[in-house]
């Protein structure tokens, strides 16, 4: 089993890729590999990672908060992604985490979560909201509650992933996905 981790952070090593680390070592703690990217919004970025979607099993999309929003980064690196590799996005299990100074983190993981809705993901979740605070990776790893939060959304995925696994071998068939009706008001 494989999660990838997309470090939607303008920072290759910064706050946001400090709580991604700390779910990639709680997720091999568990038994399931990752893979820490950074969502660097370049086509050739995102045709490698919508290529390793197609093997993974979860994926995890982190994002500092820029003007109470996820990065500019991200947002086009997962439209991008969305659209180039939507179908292998569906039924995998996914999470959104948010690092902040101080505020904005709900309304980050809210529009990041809505990518996992739209391709009927389901979304682990932690003890609380999915975010850490911090101005620097050391102030993010002296964020307690936040770190321990990372560990538990971690070990749900793993858990779910181990779940999905166990249900495979049962016999139990994914959900097979209806073709979208777009239904237009404006006549």
């Amino acid at each position: 089993m494989k999660v990838l981790l997309l470090n939607g952070s303008r920072r290759e090593k910064g706050c946001t890729y400090t709580a991604l680390t700390e779910i990639a070592h709680t997720l091999e703690q568990n038994g399931v590999e990752s893979e820490i990217i950074h969502a660097v919004p370049t086509m050739e970025n995102i045709k490698a990672v919508a290529e390793k979607m197609k093997t993974a099993d979860g994926l995890v999309v982190g994002s500092p908060v820029y003007w109470a929003s996820p990065s500019g980064e991200i947002m086009e690196f997962m439209d991008r992604l969305a659209s180039l590799a939507g179908k292998d996005l569906f039924h995998k299990p996914a999470a959104a985490i948010a690092s902040a100074r101080r505020a904005g983190t709900t309304a980050t993981i809210d529009v990041l979560n809505k990518y996992f809705s739209y391709h009927q993901m389901p979304i682990v979740s932690a003890n609380y909201w999915t975010m850490v605070h911090g101005n620097t990776p050391d102030e993010v790893k002296r964020d307690a509650e936040g770190m321990q939060i990372m560990r538990v959304l971690a070990t749900n995925m793993a858990w779910l992933l181990k779940c999905i696994e166990a249900g495979k071998k049962a016999g139990v068939a994914v959900p097979e996905t209806e073709a979208k009706i777009m239904t237009n008001f404006i006549r």
